[in-house]
């Protein structure tokens, strides 16, 4: 449990965001207009690598029974006369639409497809309408500059693996220790293990020993992604160690004290899974805690898993 499992989850997870984010989504063009600010979009659309242009076709109902079947994540909507009222200065009356069902997914290509839009719109009204119709006029445009922070890639490898990997490896850590302790308990073998004397200092040693094997395979995650993969600590590194050591030697003592005081190893792996596994989403990593309600605010103050999100930014 402490070799081959760890090895697996690290393997598992750095395979599983190795390619940064999701690209070639695939999606739909409902074009009712059939106009050359249609096919401008279509052009942009298909420039863009997140999405996939799958089928383009006038027909809403057909477009909807792909997206109900999930064979598409999303579509624009082009409806007849749209160009006519662009130039006009009217709404166009586009339309995105996409499955938000699938959160991750639903966020990536309705980015995409909004941004394809707008870069078609913009270049139609200066390269196409206005060219030709005002040839000469020279107006300046604003330029606004977006910049995306800490992650621009917008790469699910910066975003979830250093939240993921940490958060399975502490569940098992606590697992491991449970079921030491708890094998000790039903073979009847603890007093001879610890006398009374040196009791919590045997607990100590073996909550040690579990936290110290877990931070290796973490920090051996570490090197893969600082020297292969190319990211890097932006804050202290000793104080990224260090706090991945409290972080593990915390929830080894939990795990030890919940199986001491219950001394059933199955009301311990219950607890494990409501307590260690919960730790993602009360993190504040995949759900913000803004406006949460008070059960969990409070669930998110009582594990030590919540200090990540708010350290990793700065550190990792």
């Amino acid at each position: 449990m402490v070799t081959l499992i760890p090895a697996f989850i690290i393997f598992m997870f750095s395979s599983m965001f190795y390619t940064g984010k999701a690209e070639h989504l695939p999606i739909a063009i409902i074009d009712q207009d059939q106009s050359e600010l249609s096919r401008n979009i279509e052009k942009y659309l298909s420039l863009n690598h997140t999405v996939d242009i799958k089928t383009i076709t006038a027909s809403s109902t057909e477009a909807e029974q792909l997206l109900n079947e999930t064979k598409i994540w999303g579509y624009v909507f082009i409806p007849d006369g749209a160009e006519k009222r662009f130039v006009k200065a009217q709404d166009a009356q586009i339309s995105i639409a996409f499955n938000q069902s699938f959160f991750s997914v639903g966020n990536t290509i309705s980015s995409a497809m909004l941004v394809s839009t707008l870069n078609a719109l913009a270049d139609y009204a200066g390269q196409s309408y206005l060219v030709n119709s005002i040839p000469y006029l020279d107006v300046p445009t604003a330029h606004v500059k977006i910049s995306t922070l800490y992650n621009p890639s917008m790469s699910y490898e910066f975003y979830l693996e250093p939240f993921m990997v940490p958060a399975v490896l502490h569940l098992l850590l606590c697992c491991c220790v449970a079921f030491a302790i708890g094998q000790e308990l039903k073979r009847g073998t603890l007093t001879t293990w610890v006398n009374r004397e040196s009791f919590i200092q045997g607990l100590l040693a073996k909550n040690l020993l579990y936290s110290l094997i877990f931070c290796a395979w973490t920090w051996l995650w570490m090197f893969w992604l600082v020297e292969i993969r190319g990211w890097f600590v932006a804050g202290s590194l000793s104080l990224l160690l260090c706090a991945q050591f409290l972080l593990y030697f915390a929830y080894a003592l939990i795990s030890s004290t919940v199986i001491l005081a219950t001394k059933n190893l199955s009301k311990t792996f219950g607890f494990i899974a409501v307590y260690g596994g919960s730790s993602l989403s009360f993190a504040g990593v995949t759900l913000p805690l803004n406006n949460a309600p008070i059960f969990t605010k409070f669930w998110s103050l009582i594990i030590p898993y919540t200090l990540m999100p708010s350290f990793k930014p700065n550190n990792g």
